[in-house]
Order: C-alpha cells, then structure tokens, then sequence
C-alpha cells in the first residue's frame, strides 16, 4: 500500500460531493455518518474506514473503488496506457461519467484480452447479436424492416400506386 494522504482523501471528497452539488450535510445523512465527523474528514483531520468510505461513495454516488484508490487501500491498476488515469483527472467529466466510461474502458480490454484479439486491426470484428456494442446493428436492421412494412402498407392503401418492382399493367 502506498502512503496515505489523510488530506487528500477529505480534499477528493469535498471535490466529489461539490462537483455532485450535494451540501454536507445531505452527505452525511446519506452515508449515516455525523456533519462534524464529515467535515473534519473533509478537512484532513480524521482518516475514514473502508466502511465510512463506502458509505460515503454511495452517498456520492460513485464507485467505492475510486475512494479506496485516493485513500491508498487499494492499490491502481495495472497499467492502462494512462487512459484510465487521464479519464479520473478530467475535470471536465462527472464522477458517473468517469466510471461508465472507464467501466466501457475495461469491459474492451477484457475482452481483447479473452478472445486474443489484435488491436491493431484495419476492420473492425462483425459483432454476434447480443454482444455489447451490437445494438447499432440490430437497430438498423429493425429500422430497415420497419420502413418495408411501412412501404407495402402504403401501397396496399393506395391502388394507384405501382410497386417498383412490377410492371405497369396499365400499359398492357
């Protein structure tokens, strides 16, 4: 484990309920912990628990893995060509953003890592039914079929309309 920075912890917590604009007081209520006890974490006065960290990330809605990593209980990942550690630094995302996106991150990396995949591909892989990521091809397809049912309704309607691929009778 690395060394802790008592501070900095209650400095990412602050950071975290600010940026959720959630007031101190509605964080400690949520997590079940005291607003004394919350400020002087905040301030770098106390060092919480797993457990108060936990409660805590629920409280703010973000993962406890994210507050187990500040305060050093767990160590970071293996490394990630920095994608993970440059997505937790933006300041420009949310702390859910954040996550889904690292969670996405992850997800990938497991996958390539399974299926031996190279990730220096030209094309990308066709993807089964089913398969995160394969929503954009069964939207289609559905889309597709939708707009031909809709087509041959139309045309069942209207009797003047000459299906495209017939003849014109009318000219026998």
């Amino acid at each position: 484990m690395r060394n802790v920075n008592v501070n900095s912890i209650g400095e990412y917590i602050r950071e975290q309920r600010e940026q959720a604009k959630i007031s101190m007081r509605q964080l400690a209520q949520s997590a079940g912990v005291s607003n004394p006890y919350l400020s002087q974490i905040e301030r770098g006065l106390r060092k919480p628990s797993a457990d108060i960290l936990q409660q805590l990330a629920k409280g703010l809605r973000i993962s406890a893995e994210a507050l187990y990593v500040q305060a050093g209980i767990l160590e970071d990942r293996s490394p990630d060509s920095g994608v993970r550690s440059a997505l937790l630094a933006d300041p420009q995302l949310s702390e859910r953003q954040k996550q889904v996106l690292i969670e996405i991150y992850e997800s990938f990396r497991r996958e390539n890592a399974t299926t031996g995949a190279d990730t220096e591909a030209d094309t990308p892989a066709e993807l089964p039914i089913g398969a995160p990521g394969a929503e954009g091809e069964v939207l289609e397809a559905a889309l597709a079929a939708e707009a031909a049912a809709e087509a041959e309704a139309e045309a069942a309607r209207d009797p003047q309309t000459v299906p495209k691929n017939r003849p014109d009778r009318a000219s026998d």
